[in-house]
């Protein structure tokens, strides 16, 4: 079996994608399949784990196409048509832009024959598209989680997060620099309360500029403080590190398992700041760009059913969550995660803001995050009016409001 760096090297994706996208592509019928991720570290060695099983079960080659820039690299692909077979879809704004209306010839993102039954809300129901499926929810996290270690600090009560003011904070990741701040942001206007604020901001009936999002945002400039401004070149994977160095520098982070890049062995523990039971969600959907390479429908249909999807939270450095009902979790702190996702929880999940955005809007809102990171004013408002813009210009989500929130079912 060839290991992940020396399949990689064939076909990771820099700069000259279209040539990688030629010279790896799978075509039809050749027992080969190209897919498309974002991840590195621990996810990607998750991720491999499951490829590596299925290329055993199986017989097919699957080629791993690895960028951070993904968003850009798919648009360039897609549009010299050099799609991947598969591609992990950045958002559910993305999957609604890649799905184009029915009537259109030429469809870019393929409709799935994929059962979907055991999937829970609202995650299911994301991946549909006029009543279609069109893409899997192949991993889902939860990001409305403030982490410390317990081993030095005490559970901290939401009044106390909010006075703290020793947050781990990175906002550079390539890019997508900015999203973790404008993932904190959105959970802030969940935790306001605001569940039909969030809804009516992203389905373009509330304004940026509207008292709770500025609430959201001063909220948030206010609580990372003087760390805001050298945040902007900290990479966010390595912000949780500061919990743990000598001396310690934070006490506390916000976000998914996934994003904290915890070390083995390392004690953590997490809690939430909401009082509203509204939690910030989010998922990685992976779609099918081409309709003739049958082993492409295979390796997707092995990815939705449950063997993978458990063989994927097993993968303990990943971190990774399902959102199929069957899956089980070893970890304690995993299970209590993922207990938050099942029916009964008693929370509201709330898909991520900036990931129900399109793309291009998305894109605006982290550079706006960087921006009012290092504004010694922490005034949002002229960055506000420009997203206003932004948004007037290039339209809201394209995600009907009513499937943005939903209980677990």
């Amino acid at each position: 079996m060839s290991t992940p760096t020396a399949r990689i090297a064939r076909c990771v994706l820099v700069l000259g994608l279209l040539l990688a996208a030629a010279g790896c592509g799978g075509g039809p019928g050749h027992g080969r399949v190209t897919i498309m991720i974002p991840w590195s570290g621990n996810e990607f060695t998750a991720f491999y784990s499951v490829v590596e099983s299925f290329e055993d079960e199986t017989g097919i080659q699957v080629d791993v196409q690895v960028t951070r820039a993904l968003t850009q690299q798919l648009d360039a692909a897609v549009a010299a048509g050099a799609p991947p077979d598969l591609a992990m879809l950045p958002s559910v704004g993305a999957i609604y832009k890649y799905a184009d209306d029915a009537e259109e010839k030429d469809r870019e993102l393929q409709p799935l024959h994929v059962p979907t039954s055991t999937y829970l809300e609202p995650f299911r129901g994301l991946a549909e598209v006029r009543g279609g499926v069109y893409a899997v929810p192949a991993k889902v996290d939860v990001k409305s989680l403030v982490w410390f270690d317990p081993t030095v600090t005490e559970r901290p009560s939401p009044a106390a997060l909010r006075t703290s003011g020793k947050w781990c904070l990175g906002l550079e990741s390539g890019p997508t620099s900015g999203w973790p701040g404008a993932d904190w942001i959105a959970d802030l206007l969940l935790a306001q309360g605001n569940g039909d604020a969030y809804t009516r901001w992203l389905s373009g009936r509330l304004r940026w500029n509207s008292a709770p999002l500025k609430e959201a945002w001063t909220t948030w400039r206010n609580l990372v403080g003087t760390g805001a401004e050298s945040a902007a070149v900290r990479n966010f994977g390595e912000a949780a590190a500061g919990m743990t160095t000598e001396p310690r520098t934070c006490s506390f982070t916000h976000g998914a398992l996934s994003a904290m890049g915890f070390g083995k062995g390392q004690r953590y523990d997490y809690t939430t700041y909401s009082t509203t039971r509204r939690l910030e969600v989010s998922a990685d959907f992976v779609g099918m760009f081409t309709d003739d390479n049958p082993s492409a429908e295979t390796f997707i249909a092995y990815l939705a059913g449950t063997k993978a999807q458990q063989a994927w939270v097993n993968q303990g450095e990943g971190a990774a969550f399902s959102a199929d009902s069957r899956v089980t979790y070893g970890n304690a702190v995993q299970r209590r995660i993922a207990a938050l996702l099942r029916p009964g929880s008693g929370h509201t999940l709330c898909f991520g803001a900036a990931d129900a955005m399109t793309p291009d809007v998305s894109a605006a809102f982290y550079r706006a995050v960087l921006d009012y990171a290092t504004d010694a004013s922490k005034d949002p408002t002229r960055l506000l009016d420009a997203l206003d813009d932004v948004q007037k210009k290039l339209g809201s989500s394209p995600v009907p409001a009513t499937k943005l929130c939903a209980d677990p079912t």
